[in-house]
Formats: C-alpha cells, sequence, structure tokens
C-alpha cells in the first residue's frame, strides 16, 4: 500500500498554498471534509447578480446619492473574506449610483485585534484599492460616538468615521463562530468597530444561548444586531467561503436578512461528519491560522481519552493580539483574560503538539500548559513524535480546515 498522504492547505492570503501530510501505512486515517468541499466558486455574473438582488433593501446602486460620503467597512486577517474579490463589485454600484472615488474611505474593522499594516491592507483589499482609496484602522480605544443603549442595556459606542458618513456599507463573511452562532451579518459593527465599554459589556452579559451554529435565538447575536442597527449600518454583503476561501455564495442587502440566508448556506456547506474515538488528531487551523483555539471545536466530538492533538499553523504574525482577552502580563491582562481561555479546549488531551514556523513563548503559555505543549516545526518533527507513543492500527482524524468546520455525528 505505501505511506497515507493527505494534501492541506496554509498561508491564508501569504500564498494559500498546498503541503502534504505523510502518514504510516499500518494507521487507520480519516479526513473529514466539509460537505461544499471544493465547491465551484462563483463567476463575475454570478457575484453580480448577487448584488442586484439584495435581501429586503433597495439595490445598492439606488441607495447611493451623488452628494453621499461612502464608508466601506472590511474584516480583518483573521476573518477568511476574500475581500479583494468583492469589493470591485460594491464599488461598481456604489459608481452606478453617482458616487465618486472621492467621496469613498475604507475601515478596517478589527474589534479587538490589532490594527493592520500595508502589506496586510494590500492582502485583504488588493494594492490598487489601498493606492486609490483611504483606508483606516478603528481603534477601541478611541474616536468613537456615543449611540446609546440596546435593550439589554449595552452601551453603544461607534467609530466617529463610519457614523459621520452618509451611506454605510460592510464587506464580510458567514462563518462558524463559538459564540455568535456565525461571523458575518451586524459583527462588523460590534464588536468590529465599537469602542472597548460595548465591547466589555457585551461579551460579559450577552451569553444566553450561544454555541456554534446557533442563530435566531442567540441573545449574544441578537444584541450584536440591535448595535448595528443603531450604528446605522445599510447595507451588508457577506460571502459564504469554500475549503479555498473561494466566493460559493454571496448575499447582501439587510444585515439581518442576508445573514440568515447565507447561515443557511453555510450550515450545508459547513457541516462535517466527524471520525470518534481517535487517538491523534490532526488540525489544521487555515483559514483563520493566527487564532488556534478556533481549530479546536471537533476535539470533543472526535478524540479518545487521553489522545494527542496535532494542531497546524503557518500564521505570519504568531497568535493574533487580543486586546479584550489576551494576556498582558505574568499573571493579568485584558478586561476578558481569563488563564484557563483555551485550556478547557484540551482537557481530553494527553498531548498537544503545534507545528508552526515560529511560535513565541508567550503565545505556547496561552495554548497549554507546559507539560502538555510540544512545539515542533515540521511535519516530519511532529510525526516523529506521534510514532514515539503511537503504534500499527493508530486511529487518526485529519480535519483539513477546522475553523471553516461543523461537526454532527
Amino acid at each position: 500500500m505505501g505511506p497515507q498522504k493527505i494534501k492541506i492547505l496554509v498561508n491564508a492570503f501569504f500564498g494559500d498554498e498546498e503541503i502534504e501530510l505523510v502518514f504510516p501505512e499500518n494507521w487507520t486515517v480519516k479526513e473529514c471534509r466539509i460537505a461544499g468541499h471544493d465547491k465551484p466558486p462563483l463567476s463575475d455574473d454570478e457575484m453580480r447578480r448577487a448584488l442586484q438582488k439584495p435581501f429586503g433593501t433597495p439595490r445598492l446602486r439606488d441607495m447611493a446619492k451623488k452628494d453621499n460620503q461612502v464608508c466601506i467597512l472590511f474584516d480583518d486577517l483573521p476573518k477568511p473574506t476574500p475581500a479583494s474579490r468583492i469589493v470591485p463589485f460594491v464599488l461598481e454600484e456604489l459608481h452606478a449610483g453617482g458616487v465618486t472615488d472621492e467621496q469613498i474611505r475604507f475601515i478596517c474593522a478589527p474589534g479587538t485585534h490589532r490594527p493592520l499594516i500595508y502589506p496586510e491592507f494590500e492582502a485583504k483589499l488588493g494594492r490598487e484599492i489601498v493606492e486609490k482609496y483611504p483606508v483606516y484602522n478603528h481603534t477601541i480605544w478611541e474616536n468613537v460616538v456615543d449611540m446609546g443603549k440596546t435593550s439589554r442595556g449595552t452601551p453603544v459606542y461607534v467609530n466617529r468615521e463610519f457614523v459621520s458618513c452618509d451611506l454605510r456599507v460592510a464587506v464580510g463573511s458567514v462563518f462558524p463562530h463559538p459564540l455568535a452562532g456565525f461571523g458575518g451579518g451586524g459583527k462588523i459593527i460590534m464588536p468590529g468597530i465599537c469602542g472597548i465599554e460595548t465591547i466589555d459589556y457585551h461579551h460579559k452579559n450577552m451569553l444566553e444561548n450561544t454555541a456554534l451554529g446557533r442563530v435566531d435565538d442567540n441573545v449574544f447575536r441578537l444584541d450584536i444586531e440591535e448595535v448595528a442597527r443603531m450604528a446605522g449600518l445599510h447595507f451588508k454583503v457577506d460571502a459564504v467561503l469554500n475549503n479555498r476561501r473561494e466566493v460559493v455564495g454571496l448575499f447582501a442587502g439587510d444585515l439581518v436578512e442576508e445573514h440568515r440566508a447565507g447561515a443557511e448556506l453555510a450550515r450545508q456547506l459547513y457541516k462535517t461528519e466527524t471520525v470518534a474515538d481517535a487517538d491523534v488528531l490532526v488540525l489544521n487551523s487555515y483559514p483563520d491560522e493566527c487564532q488556534l483555539v478556533r481549530s479546536m471545536g471537533c476535539i470533543p466530538h472526535s478524540l479518545n481519552e487521553g489522545g494527542d492533538v496535532v494542531i497546524i499553523t503557518h500564521s505570519h504574525e504568531g497568535q493574533n493580539l487580543h486586546q479584550w482577552a489576551g494576556r498582558f502580563g505574568t499573571d493579568y491582562g485584558g478586561r476578558g483574560y481569563t488563564p484557563a481561555r483555551v485550556y478547557r479546549y484540551i482537557e481530553k488531551a494527553a498531548r498537544i503538539i503545534v507545528i508552526a514556523p515560529h511560535l513565541s513563548r508567550c503565545d505556547r503559555d496561552m495554548i497549554g500548559t507546559p507539560e502538555k505543549l510540544t512545539w515542533c516545526k515540521t511535519w516530519a518533527e511532529a510525526l516523529a513524535e506521534l510514532m514515539g507513543r503511537h503504534g500499527p492500527g493508530t486511529k487518526v482524524g485529519v480535519y483539513p480546515y477546522a475553523p471553516l468546520q461543523v461537526p454532527f455525528t
């Protein structure tokens, strides 16, 4: 038979290249793919048609006026949205409505993540957009406007530049989220361009009915949508992606209506039949490689008690700075910091092996305890570690793009 081989993608936004994992021939290896694996991407005409038929709003060109100042929000690098693929069609609509280039600006909506730098703006939007239009970073610490409180008591502070514009548009994508059910929709406003007071109150108090894939009665999601309404988001565009970060569904219009339509497709495409009682789980963190915790959702469903977990990340930046939940000292961090933030995901595992070209001491400490975590720089090193503990008949589950995968049995 020979060795078993599985190909995975790494380096989201900075190559999206394929690498190969080789397993011993006497191991039982199952690759767990999403239902929408390799679904063909939309053509240009299909993208245009999606914008021509928005959910619950007029067409964007009909909303635009010649004297409008326009703001276009886009999400940051941890989100898999290929904004450079979508934004040109949004600009077509705005220009058809009479808006000129000089009336348009872009704002990155990173929420509590760090701001982006120039090469990352290019990776997300494309060089032409960055050279042609003003592109700003949002900060949670200042330049926010008080919009009141939601019906659930969340104080709403929103980016000043966004609020000052006449037409407010946003581009994102619908992908699994452990609290909001799915990303996308109004989430680009909260936490995307809100102040720290908004984010802190919301994240500590809106936790009823939160779950991966749960949306309609999810208080975390519903409060987000109320914040987005108060902020005045006029038109939202959300993509549903395949395993290669290609747009396979595009939804536009009202921030709730388009999101629910997108979430319905996302449920169908991202569902993944799990492997049970695996001795080894291999979790590829593409396309959210700088947030390893987003790769761990399949562990409770798939890992044998005392098994090993391998997480693969090629994040160019290391693990993402989280200004609300991150660690900023020996035993303290942001307002939502807790030392056990990641550890609860890995209780069943005997070992966590992280494969990364670089992984700082601080990042390692945030992933797992030192006695439980092993850092390897290559698959060959990790495989040697595994073979030292596991012999013939080892049962392996491979999740090739774990952050996109919604497990079902």
